[in-house]
């Protein structure tokens, strides 16, 4: 008999025991060095929904190809509605601003106890935030300038700029909403959680404007003016909370009534079923935030209170605490670099013609089951990229104000290239 295939079998499990080690070790090490009083519920729900970007990403956007070969986006939804209920699982950006309020306050009080001002702690708060938005883009623009020359097509390197500049509106507008902190917690000390009532009251004042009885004479800009209060309503929701003003009987008003919206505007005001765009349509719930992001807001709001103390005691296992953790301390690494991770594989198979799930036209349940087989190559693709590109959300220390000034440059560059600018 040959028992040449026996060898790699009997050498598995000797290469398969180090990794273990190494896991376990590294659980240990992650158990020992956390604090008695982390909040293991906030970074848990914190990893929850920055997972849910990339899922969704992955999950709910594909590729077409034309004629010559060139990648364009498309999404599933677009003849696929049934999916829409899974975009109200994986739009969780509500639970990703309520945690940053709650995180926000309490370091900036505790930066205040320290006698750090204002102005440093949020430019500190800034930096974090811009230092991976600047790395990523900078890279892209020399990237797009490499591929163009080994010939890929300018229509797929104009859609992977698309693709990578989509998630980084976020942190303009997180940015925006730390700005605010401050004032936040102003209004927190002073109207409790119905801080928040004012900001979902206007964007409902825009959205009649927009979708009510004199929608025709309504500019299109009048939906920009939903950008700031949509989003800032589940930061100031997690401002409340980390100043002790929202508590469980708030919680549970806020995922009835919550809900009771969500239900009331999908199925009697015509609001979209997908809370993120589709193409071809005419009214989108994201893009800017529209009531029902802020109703989906609420409920999850409300939902994270009340399941903040069963988290933690599941957070309390070491194996379920250690992958927190690395998300954690890998958020901003996610958020720039999972589209990038997408397109270093859509792009070389474009070039094969059409692949089933990446490079065909999402419009069966077949391609679905093909896209849900792709998730874990993305994921990979992801950790691949990570360890090179996390170095960015570290101080830049050492690095010239040349070396800076060019990479800026190179973002400004990239960003007017995804914008249609140049």
């Amino acid at each position: 008999m040959d028992t040449a295939f026996l060898v790699p079998l009997r050498l598995v499990p000797l290469r398969l025991v180090p990794l273990r080690s190494v896991a376990r070790r590294t659980v240990r090490r992650i158990e020992s060095r956390t604090p008695t009083d982390r909040d293991r519920a906030i970074d848990g729900l914190r990893a929850l929904a920055l997972l849910a970007v990339p899922t969704g990403h992955w999950l709910l956007g594909g590729f077409t190809l034309d004629a010559g070969g060139a990648l364009h986006n498309a999404s599933p939804l677009s003849t696929l509605g049934a999916l829409a209920p899974a975009s109200w699982v994986l739009q969780m950006l509500g639970i990703f601003f309520l945690v940053g309020g709650r995180a926000s306050v309490l370091s900036y009080r505790r930066a205040l106890a320290r006698g750090t001002g204002t102005g440093a702690w949020l430019s500190g708060r800034l930096l974090r935030l811009g230092r991976p938005v600047i790395g990523v883009t900078a890279v892209w623009a020399a990237l797009a300038l490499l591929l163009s020359g080994l010939g890929v097509p300018e229509a797929t390197l104009r859609t992977g700029a698309t693709l990578v500049v989509q998630p980084l509106w976020f942190v303009v507008v997180y940015a925006g909403t730390t700005a605010l902190t401050p004032y936040c917690v102003r209004a927190a000390r002073r109207m409790g959680g119905w801080a928040a009532a004012p900001l979902a009251g206007a964007v409902a004042v825009v959205d009649f404007l927009r979708y009510g009885p004199f929608a025709d004479a309504v500019p299109s800009w009048m939906g920009l003016l939903n950008l700031l209060p949509g989003w800032l309503f589940a930061y100031q929701l997690g401002v409340c909370w980390g100043e002790g003003r929202l508590g469980r009987r708030a919680a549970r008003w806020l995922l009835l009534g919550g809900a009771a919206l969500f239900a009331a505007l999908l199925l009697c005001f015509g609001y979209p079923a997908s809370m993120v765009g589709v193409p071809g349509m005419a009214r989108t719930n994201s893009h800017p935030p529209s009531l029902l992001v802020l109703a989906l807001a609420a409920a999850q709001s409300g939902a994270a209170v009340l399941l903040r103390d069963r988290l933690a005691r599941l957070l309390r296992r070491p194996a379920l605490w250690a992958p927190v953790v690395v998300v954690n301390l890998s958020a901003m690494t996610i958020l720039c670099w999972h589209q990038t991770a997408m397109l270093a594989t859509a792009v070389p198979a474009s070039f094969l013609g059409p692949v089933p799930g990446l490079t065909t036209a999402p419009d069966t349940v077949g391609w679905l089951l093909a896209r849900l087989a792709w998730l874990p190559v993305f994921a990979a693709v992801l950790l691949l990229i990570a360890r090179s590109t996390r170095r960015f959300e570290a101080p830049w220390t050492g690095v010239t104000r040349a070396r800076r000034a060019a990479a800026a440059v190179l973002a400004a560059g990239f960003a007017a290239f995804a914008l249609g600018l140049a």
